[in-house]
């Protein structure tokens, strides 16, 4: 940070990016329609004050642009990586995910939330509908949830047996060594929040219109059957914490500073380093003198409303 503060064309770029940012968030919150007086009231009381606002983008911004190495370094080595986001509902981890892939080539680094699975897809060997989505050389994929399905919401739920329950805890700790015996790196992580702060993220979202649709049948069992849930991760924990591919509980409760911890911890675990690249120049234009620009309908236009 201190190498960057002194680099004038950093600063610079940093400066850019900064307010190019806020701009955005800004955005978002004015697109935003105003919570009840109450519900903001009560939020605003149970939280302590977060990381200063114009820190918290320097410091995203500057684990942006290491992601963006880690993801050169990625490509140039045909390294796989499999990054696992579980953990409570409405707990951050797609706001996690959002920041990680913010500014990262799609083609690289892409992310893989499954729906419900088929009924051809329930006949299949259970790991069998995610291995398609596993990355070749090169490539990062982010799960935002996974395989770990089968020992959270489809075991509180009751959509999987205790016979396939355990079933799964016996074979999802080969199937991990497998995968990285293969070459893949598996980056687990597991996002909590408290009791409270989930109750309150709910009550927010049912009273945002822009964000109720975050709210599934499923996040709302959730609620009722918060115990079950804790009963299920803490057996995970037991069960599938394993030294190739441990778990790593991102403390949720206050946002900003889980995306931060969160992106550190992820660059922290991977050796990247710069990778060579070719200097990028921008090639003359190839000028035609008998080429005539045809003039294109209206039609085919956007109206230029604003």
């Amino acid at each position: 940070m201190t190498e960057l503060r002194q680099n004038s064309p950093a600063k610079d770029w940093l400066e850019a990016e900064l307010a190019d940012t806020l701009d955005e968030d800004y955005e978002l919150e004015m697109s935003e329609p105003a919570l009840s007086m109450e519900i903001a009231k009560i939020y605003k009381n149970s939280h302590p004050p977060s990381i200063d606002r114009m820190q918290y983008f320097r410091d995203l911004i500057t684990l942006q642009s290491e992601l963006i190495k880690l993801q050169s370094w990625v490509a140039y080595h045909r390294k796989k990586l499999v990054v696992i986001f579980e953990g409570r509902d409405s707990a951050g981890k797609g706001g996690v995910i959002k920041r990680i892939t913010q500014r990262l080539n799609p083609r690289i680094c892409r992310v893989v939330a499954l729906p419900a699975p088929t009924e051809r897809e329930k006949s299949q060997w259970y790991f069998q509908r995610y291995v398609p989505h596993l990355p070749a050389g090169g490539e990062i994929v982010l799960f935002d949830r996974s395989w770990y399905n089968r020992s959270g919401v489809e075991r509180v739920m009751g959509f999987a047996g205790p016979e396939q329950v355990e079933e799964f805890f016996h074979d999802v700790p080969e199937f991990e060594r497998m995968l990285v015996r293969s070459g893949i790196t598996v980056v687990k992580y597991w996002f909590s929040i408290t009791d409270e702060e989930q109750q309150m993220r709910f009550l927010m979202r049912i009273h945002d219109p822009m964000k109720q649709w975050k709210l599934s049948p499923m996040d709302l069992q959730s609620r009722v059957r918060w115990e079950q849930y804790t009963k299920a991760k803490e057996e995970t924990f037991a069960r599938t914490n394993i030294p190739e591919a441990p778990w790593f509980i991102v403390e949720g409760n206050d946002k900003k500073r889980a995306r931060l911890n969160c992106i550190d911890h992820l660059l922290k675990q991977l050796p990247y380093e710069e990778v060579p690249h070719e200097e990028i120049t921008l090639p003359e234009r190839v000028f035609n003198p008998e080429y005539e620009r045809q003039v294109l309908p209206r039609e085919l236009y956007v109206p230029e409303k604003y």
